[in-house]
């Protein structure tokens, strides 16, 4: 049985903060960021928001100078607050399941992947480390759960997927995965498997040991 773990909202509960930058970022361009903008970021590739945002009409170069320079700004603004903000238990989580194949599977920049997993220490814990730019089709797309799937060798149908947002669950889904809910984003994760508040919660490793791989 494989671990695959989003990032954002599942191993440090960023999306404060990426909020709080987004709407810094739009506002430089005379743009006030609606609490309906901030809904639709959830879960979407950069590429995908920054042409929501500030324009479809932007050339590729244009939307990559806009992610890049949006996520240098969440860096700057998380860096004062990354160790508390990790996602309670995930580290405990982790050194728990370590015989387990893990995985990173995410929609986000590498930059930030290495901000988040160098910077916390936890890139160790990983075997297989997918993000979006490694991929063609972002999330709610499967194609990211899938090719870390192949990158650990293991079926489809023996990964559970760790995942805060509705397009996450939904890419897992599609894959032919189990899913477990992690409500850091939003209070209700129906569609999940299992939906846990954080990592403490005392009925996730009872689950998963009822959980056996699939033939």
């Amino acid at each position: 049985m494989a671990i695959i773990l989003d990032m954002d909202g599942v191993i440090i509960d960023s999306n404060p903060v990426h909020r709080t930058a987004w709407s810094i970022y739009n506002r430089r361009f005379g743009i006030e960021t609606s609490e309906a903008m901030q809904e639709r970021m959830y879960g979407r590739r950069n590429d995908e928001i920054v042409r929501d945002f500030l324009g479809s009409e932007l050339t590729a170069e244009e939307v990559r100078e806009h992610g890049a320079a949006k996520e240098r700004l969440y860096r700057e603004l998380m860096a004062e607050t990354m160790p508390r903000s990790l996602v309670p238990g995930v580290r405990e989580f982790l050194e728990r399941y370590a015989r387990s194949p893990l995985g990173v599977a995410t929609n986000a920049e590498p930059e930030n992947v290495d901000f988040v997993l160098d910077g916390a220490g936890l890139r160790p814990f990983f075997q297989v480390i997918v993000d979006g730019r490694q991929v063609h089709n972002p999330k709610p797309d499967p194609e990211v759960f899938l090719r870390a799937a192949e990158l650990m060798e293991v079926a489809a149908c023996d990964c559970i997927v760790f995942e805060d947002s509705l397009p996450g669950l939904k890419a897992a889904r599609r894959a032919g995965m189990r899913t477990v809910g992690v409500k850091t984003t939003h209070a209700e994760l129906s569609d999940a498997d299992l939906a846990i508040d954080d990592f403490l919660s005392p009925e996730l490793d009872e689950w998963l040991r009822l959980q056996i791989p699939r033939r």
